[in-house]
């Protein structure tokens, strides 16, 4: 088979334009975000980037699905090769504190700032990041209850209950390392979820007893 080499350069174009377009709206916001905005910050032309997207909304919900792309790629996937259960529980959290303290996006965590931003603009924008926020905390719920399933956490436990404290402490590490010394929002994190699965599981020895 054939591979065009003007298509393959071209999707290179518009993921490397992507990139750039989720580190700009954690910077400036997602409702600024803009194709002359992102041409400038390239240093390319707006008609070159016009024909990826016709508007800014068409890119401001492609910047969406990159950064869930993102997500996948940097905190889902790596957290997916540890065992099923609370250690695989703790692996996902684990990978987004680390996402957040490699500072891979400058202006911080892209669903905390477009979340926050969003939650009163009504519109196909919000109803992404909805949709990408629902699917997060599903995923999240689907991983405890296998943990639930495999004995490692009481049968009795309400699953979204656990799925949600768990994020919490994610969206919290987020909003605090960014305001206040992030060393102790990521600690603080770590050791909540930790402590809270160690506490739950029948068997604690599956998790260490503590963080350095």
């Amino acid at each position: 088979m054939t591979v065009d080499g003007r298509l393959v350069r071209g999707e290179r174009t518009r993921t490397a334009a992507l990139d750039a377009a989720v580190v700009l709206a954690t910077e400036a916001g997602l409702h600024g975000l803009s194709l002359a905005q992102l041409a400038d910050a390239l240093g390319v032309s707006k008609s070159g980037l016009f024909a990826h997207w016709r508007s800014k909304e068409a890119l401001q919900l492609a910047a969406i699905d990159r950064a869930v792309e993102q997500w996948r790629e940097r905190i889902v996937e790596p957290a997916l090769r540890a065992p099923r259960g609370v250690r695989r529980l703790r692996a996902l959290h684990e990978a987004r504190i680390d996402f957040y303290a490699a500072r891979v996006l400058p202006g911080g965590c892209f669903f905390a700032n477009t979340q926050f931003e969003y939650n009163a603009r009504p519109g196909p924008v919000r109803d992404r990041l909805a949709e990408a926020y629902a699917r997060w905390t599903a995923f999240l719920e689907q991983l405890v209850q296998q943990a639930v399933d495999a004995g490692e956490l009481p049968a009795d436990l309400v699953v979204a209950q656990l799925a949600y404290e768990i994020d919490a402490l994610g969206m919290s590490a987020a909003m605090q390392s960014r305001l206040l010394e992030p060393d102790t929002a990521y600690r603080h994190a770590r050791h909540g979820v930790l402590d809270r699965l160690r506490a739950l599981c029948p068997d604690p020895t599956l998790l260490p007893e503590g963080l350095t």
